[in-house]
């Protein structure tokens, strides 16, 4: 029985290191821009402008001051735009959470009958100078930080929590059924 036990941890333990790396999230990469790019083209109901109106609504659900986040809303070429902060967190050496730096992106919304797509790109380190992220990709950088790895982890989820809010508003509202007794 011991022997058991002993095996069974021994395969947990090899196994800890490969569920701790599929947990890192991939950073989709425009090789042609050389840009970091969060992009998905969704298939939902509806035409053109039923999709605008739901994701001004959406717009108004998720931001605090939609107006002043976005920069281009236009409905008859379906196109949203704006600008956000994402605010990065680390962990200090005492293990106490830290406020990190905050990330400046660009999103755009593009809709169209039946389908509509979003793009996050333009990620920018808010410094007084221009720091393109895309540079937390090279391991080799002689100012290399560890935290990189895990601020890039932290945009993705970001990511993946605004797109699926968006995926989530963007579908049409239930129709009441009526109640025929």
């Amino acid at each position: 029985m011991k022997k058991r036990l002993i095996k069974s941890h021994f395969f947990l333990f090899l196994m800890l290191p490969i569920v701790a790396w599929a947990q890192i999230k991939t950073i989709p990469f425009d090789a042609e821009a050389k840009k970091i790019k969060f992009q998905q083209v969704i298939e939902e109901e509806g035409e053109q402008m039923e999709l605008f109106n739901r994701c001004i609504f959406w717009l108004n659900d998720y931001y605090k001051d939609p107006v002043r986040v976005t920069t281009v809303r236009d409905a008859p070429s379906g196109k949203i735009m704006g600008k956000h902060t994402i605010r990065l967190k680390y962990t200090d050496e005492k293990g106490v959470e830290q406020t990190g730096p905050t990330v400046i992106y660009e999103f755009t919304v593009e809709v169209k009958d039946n389908r509509y797509r979003y793009t996050i790109t333009e990620l920018l380190l808010k410094t007084a100078s221009r720091f393109e992220i895309e540079r937390w990709l090279d391991k080799e950088d002689p100012a290399y930080d560890p935290r990189w790895e895990n601020y890039l982890d932290q945009i993705a989820e970001y990511v993946d929590q605004w797109s699926a809010f968006l995926i989530e508003k963007m579908k049409p509202e239930p129709v009441p059924v009526e109640d025929e007794w």
